[in-house]
């Protein structure tokens, strides 16, 4: 039996649409055995929602490692343990394809590196700063022009809360909101961004968070989605937050601080001020990624 932990990802960390990521120490479960037939089992969040049948998004993962070696699937048995909210900004797609592709990979003996097993990935997500992470662990950046690569960045030593609404936000409705051009002055920011946010992960000046998880050129479009997204990223960063962001397209939204406790208080009082129910959790960034949490027993 093959065991494959992988961690949740908050994508587009901060200014880092579609380039950073990280992962964090939530995890989905996924357990593949022989079979005489396709029998899949789902716990945990989106028992009820997830498919059990031959669409199932881990499934088609494995399916397409068979077919990467030319290998005719087997019938298996997965069982689904999942702890990654659905559609929150928190990387359960991602969580789904990684987590298919290693294991499959580990079932069939490991024959593919894990620089295919990205390329595999962002093939099947379309981009790379969920998948990344999930695989990998940490912090990482990654790009596609002209080819792909990915970089691992320093971990900060925060904690992470992240306050997760009670709806819904599909990717892809969340890229329709995107506008096809962005000002420049807004793009010019945003580069300015990133660099701080590099600097305060790679000095650990964590005050530059300020200004390093700042964002022009989805968050203000995306907040329209999210009652009271400006108040709570305030009132955040006046509970000890020491940088605050949308996760990943949303709704979900994430801060990296010393004093956890206020913050996630903070948060989820503004968001019910708003009229939204949240659930808060008090997570860390996850330094192992799901090539280093497989067990084969």
């Amino acid at each position: 039996m093959i065991k494959v932990r992988v961690p949740a990802t908050s994508a587009n960390l901060g200014p880092g649409f579609d380039i950073i990521g990280m992962a964090l120490s939530i995890f989905n479960e996924v357990c593949v055995e022989a079979s005489k037939e396709l029998k899949i089992e789902v716990f945990g969040e989106g028992a009820n929602d997830i498919s059990k049948g031959q669409d199932n998004l881990v499934y088609r993962a494995i399916c397409r490692v068979f077919d990467k070696i030319k290998k005719e699937p087997e019938p298996i048995k997965l069982t689904l343990k999942n702890e990654i909210p659905l559609a929150r900004g928190l990387g359960s797609s991602s969580a789904a394809i990684v987590a298919g592709l290693v294991a499959g990979n580990a079932y069939l003996g490991f024959p593919l590196n894990s620089e295919e097993l990205l390329r595999m990935a962002v093939e099947i997500e379309g981009h790379p700063d969920n998948v990344a992470p999930a695989l990998f662990g940490g912090v990482t950046i990654c790009t596609q022009t002209p080819k792909l690569r990915c970089a691992r960045l320093p971990v900060p030593d925060l904690d992470v809360v992240l306050a997760v609404p009670d709806f819904e936000i599909k990717t892809l409705d969340a890229r329709k909101i995107l506008p096809k051009e962005v000002p420049f002055e807004d793009a010019k920011m945003n580069v300015a961004n990133v660099a701080f946010l590099i600097t305060a992960l790679c000095t650990k000046r964590y005050e530059l968070l300020e200004i390093g998880m700042q964002d022009r050129l989805h968050q203000p479009y995306r907040s329209r989605l999210i009652p009271g997204f400006y108040e709570v990223l305030e009132r955040a960063r006046e509970a000890g937050a020491l940088g605050v962001a949308l996760s990943g397209s949303g709704p979900t939204m994430i801060a990296l601080t010393k004093s956890p406790q206020a913050v996630a208080k903070a948060m989820e009082e503004t968001f019910k001020e708003h009229g939204v129910n949240v659930k808060t959790l008090i997570t860390h960034p996850q330094e192992r990624g799901a090539l280093e949490l497989v067990d084969v027993e």
